[in-house]
């Protein structure tokens, strides 16, 4: 029996949503105003950041249980951010407090700034349903 690989690696998924929140950023920068389509372009974004903390988490495990701190520990700081950019920006949307959205994609901008986008991989279709579904669950 040969070795089972799982190719649904935490860096895999952790790249996938960073990809999702690269172009929802970028077709956010071209809305006017504050939508349906906006607020769950926005709840996508909080379920990417929830999904990416928890990569994070597997990944510093998986380093934790081969005795190697110091990467783990690094690599914890390079992604603190995302547990409390998913935590403001789901405060901000559930508030309705739209002021901060300027605030909020000056902060993310940077953290996907290194992703090229030529081409729009997501379709839309992904996001839309995800500002009720954000609702609909409590806050954490």
């Amino acid at each position: 029996m040969g070795r089972v690989i799982n190719t649904n690696s935490p860096g895999k998924r952790r790249s996938f949503h960073m990809r999702t929140i690269a172009e929802i950023l970028r077709r956010l920068t071209q809305k006017p105003d504050v939508d349906d389509e906006v607020r769950d372009m926005l709840a996508m974004i909080v379920f990417s950041l929830r999904e990416i903390d928890g990569t994070v988490l597997e990944s510093i495990e998986a380093w934790e249980k081969r005795n190697y701190w110091k990467k783990a520990d690094d690599f914890q700081q390079k992604w603190w951010w995302s547990k409390d950019m998913a935590t403001g920006i789901e405060k901000m949307v559930r508030n309705d407090d739209w002021d901060k959205l300027p605030e909020y994609m000056v902060k993310l901008l940077p953290k996907v700034s290194d992703i090229k986008i030529n081409k729009m991989m997501r379709n839309p279709s992904i996001w839309e349903g995800a500002y009720e579904q954000l609702l609909a669950k409590p806050q954490s």
